[in-house]
């Protein structure tokens, strides 16, 4: 390529952070690739990895700012003061840069204070940015708008993930690199359909695997991982609980726990022993009632066994964290890990498997409304995510500031959202797309996607890449927005580049990050670094203590309780009156899709979302299309593809498309103690379209 030049940087799509060259000619993105001695990547990347960089420079990328002109006709002081700094753009908009934007929102913000006060604005976003964005973003919002109300996508993802492991063992995060896959003994995948979310972690995974037969895999429907799988679980809709505690008995029961491990490191075990031993669920051979999964008596046991006795690991993804119990789970997850000393060292550890591109590092920087930056106590604890929903309904949240997270469409009850945001008398998105959050906005600020600047990204193994651009852009970084308002609304912040804003997290939040420099990110672009860095990083945690306040693991039990399709199966042998459905993510599509839509590589491979269909249910889908519903709400018509890989009884459907509304289908039931979505099963009606 003439005058092509090959620059360094960091993959803007999930959690894994693969290291990528990008070669660019005439400031254009002309293909991307990974280094050969790339230390994510491994020389490799996915699809969207690869291919999915058009929305850079696509047709409905946001390119300057927007103002909704029926904004300006219900506020005239504000049209007043930004008159002739606007110029039309359709019926709706009008356009602008983003200085009259800011000021225009700011002169709203501050009436909407002084009006309703200061609980009445949120913030909602954050873990598509970098980690200099979202430590400025709830800064703005704790200090400049004196609100505690900020929260993040993980609490659609991971916040049970966080809520569970650090009750257990201090820390929310990772334990271990990537590479001790390589390192393990045994590996168990649940809840992951981690070909398709995660494919450079598989990677790693099916060369192990194939190599020394060491992976058990569980899940609600047959996964391509199964395909290498030494033990491979279907399981019943939400039944991780259940069948974890059923581990951990058949651990205790046969005396294959660590006791040296247990008896030095944790505490209550003895409590946890006891609960385990009385509580009727935890008996494997309870699944002998549950009809199409008698097997599993004796399945369940034998993985336990394997992951009891060799150095082990264990993966997990939204299929364990979006249930009401998600929080448990993850618990009953560490219990294991407790239990057999699974956790610590190399090659044995718990790998929560981070969704979004920045979903780590938007948490480590405060972005929940019960952690200031560095998992710190603020001095006032705001709502999450569907508490502020409910203000909004209740006339409590009147503002809105939402940057990078398309709310109204990636969170649950659709319909709710949707009264809830015609109630508010302000929202302002910062993006990159015109996606459906943002065809709702008073104001849209255009700001740089991750390929157009600079910034720090923690990747779901903890570990740090400093980004740099691939390409120029005249657009303001999302942090020069925050300031941008902040300066208007009388605060002080006078950052000149992003490598300020990260040197005050390095002091703000010391315990992670104060080794990580710029210069020695720049140095290890590739390598980056695993928190917490001081003089030098971490790869394994919790080698000698837990990061509890006594150093100590805690055992936390809480038993299963039958509900759903578990029930449904012991007393009626069959799933009657409808389906279970549960929902994920295609290889060739990330989240909401709007970045991946933009590429025609990736959209032609799938350019609608697929209602998958047991072939023992086929009969009761006789058209092409079926639209679902619940008492919340219903799909669009969705293409039915009927296959062997889900169970009879139930459904799966991806959820990248808006114009689907899978998530009208969900309502608000939960996670008892972090409110996360149980978007992994819903019993539906399916209706031929």
């Amino acid at each position: 390529m003439s005058n092509c030049e090959t620059i360094d940087s960091v993959c803007t799509y999930c959690g894994v952070g693969c290291d990528i060259e990008g070669h660019v000619e005439n400031n254009t993105i002309v293909k991307i690739g990974a280094a050969a001695d790339g230390y994510v990547s491994q020389g490799k990347l996915c699809i969207k990895g690869k291919y999915g960089f058009d929305f850079v420079t696509a047709e409905n990328r946001l390119r300057t700012s927007r103002i909704r002109r029926a904004f300006l006709q219900k506020n005239p002081q504000i049209a007043k003061r930004v008159e002739g700094n606007v110029t039309p753009l359709d019926a709706t908009w009008v356009e602008c840069d983003a200085d009259t934007a800011t000021t225009a929102a700011a002169m709203k913000l501050n009436e909407i204070r002084q009006r309703y006060g200061r609980k009445s604005f949120c913030a909602i976003g954050g873990a598509r940015t970098s980690c200099e964005s979202a430590y400025l973003f709830q800064k703005f919002t704790r200090h400049t708008m004196e609100s505690p109300h900020v929260d993040n996508c993980a609490r659609v993802c991971h916040s049970p993930s966080l809520k569970g492991m650090r009750k257990t063992i201090g820390e929310g995060a990772a334990t271990n690199p990537y590479n001790d896959i390589y390192e393990t003994e045994f590996m168990i995948i649940i809840g992951s359909n981690t070909t398709e979310a995660h494919p450079i972690v598989a990677n790693r995974i099916v060369e192990a695997a194939q190599k020394h037969n060491n992976l058990a895999v569980i899940d609600v429907r047959d996964i391509k991982l199964m395909k290498f799988a030494k033990h491979k679980a279907i399981i019943p809709h939400e039944a991780n609980l259940l069948m974890l505690n059923m581990m951990a008995r058949v651990i205790l029961e046969e005396e294959l726990y660590n006791k040296a491990f247990v008896e030095n490191r944790t505490k209550w075990f003895e409590v946890y022993k006891q609960k385990i031993l009385d509580d009727p669920y935890t008996d494997p051979d309870y699944f002998k009632q549950i009809a199409g999964f008698e097997h599993l008596s004796k399945l369940i046991p034998n993985i336990a066994r394997e992951y009891a006795v060799k150095k082990s690991m264990i993966f997990w993804g939204l299929g364990i964290t979006e249930h009401l119990d998600g929080s448990y789970a993850v618990m009953a997850i560490t219990h294991l890990a407790l239990l057999t000393g699974n956790i610590g060292m190399t090659g044995a550890g718990l790998m929560p498997l981070r969704g979004q591109n920045n979903v780590q590092g938007a948490c480590d920087m405060g972005c929940l409304p019960y952690y200031d930056p560095d998992y710190q106590t603020p001095k006032e604890e705001g709502l999450m995510t569907p508490q502020l929903v409910d203000a909004m309904l209740d006339g409590k949240v009147k503002a809105v500031l939402n940057m990078g997270e398309d709310i109204t469409h990636i969170h649950p009850n659709l319909n709710k959202i949707d009264a809830a945001f015609e109630q508010l008398e302000f929202l302002m998105v910062q993006e990159i797309m015109m996606n459906d959050v943002a065809s709702r906005a008073d104001i849209v600020v255009g700001v740089k996607s991750a390929y157009e600047k600079t910034g720090v990204y923690v990747n779901a193994m903890r570990r740090l890449h400093l980004s740099q651009p691939l390409v120029e852009s005249d657009l303001p970084d999302d942090w020069e927005v925050i300031q941008m308002l902040d300066n208007k609304m009388g605060g002080d912040y006078n950052y000149q580049d992003s490598s300020e804003v990260w040197d005050e997290v390095r002091e703000v939040a010391h315990r992670r990050f104060s080794g990580a420099s710029y210069m020695r990110l720049e140095r290890h672009r590739k390598r980056g670094l695993q928190w917490p860095v001081y003089t030098e990083d971490t790869p394994v945690l919790h080698l000698l203590d837990f990061r509890t306040d006594d150093g100590l693991g805690h055992f936390h039990y809480h038993g299963y309780t039958p509900r759903g399709m578990v029930p449904e199966l012991i007393e009626k042998q069959r799933v009657e009156n409808g389906f279970y459905l549960t929902t994920g993510r295609t290889l060739a599509h990330y989240n909401n899709a709007a970045q991946t839509k933009a590429s025609e590589k990736l959209n032609k491979r799938y350019d609608e979302d697929v209602l998958l269909v047991s072939e023992a249910d086929a009969e009761a889908f006789p058209s092409e299309r079926a639209v679902l519903r619940t008492e919340h709400g219903e799909s669009a018509p969705l293409l039915v593809k009927v296959t062997d890989r889900v169970h009879p009884g139930t459904l799966f459907a991806t959820f990248h498309h808006a114009s689907s509304r899978i998530n009208a289908l969900f309502g608000d039931k939960r996670d008892e103690l972090i409110l996360t979505a149980a978007f992994k099963s819903v019993k539906v009606e399916a209706v031929p379209a």
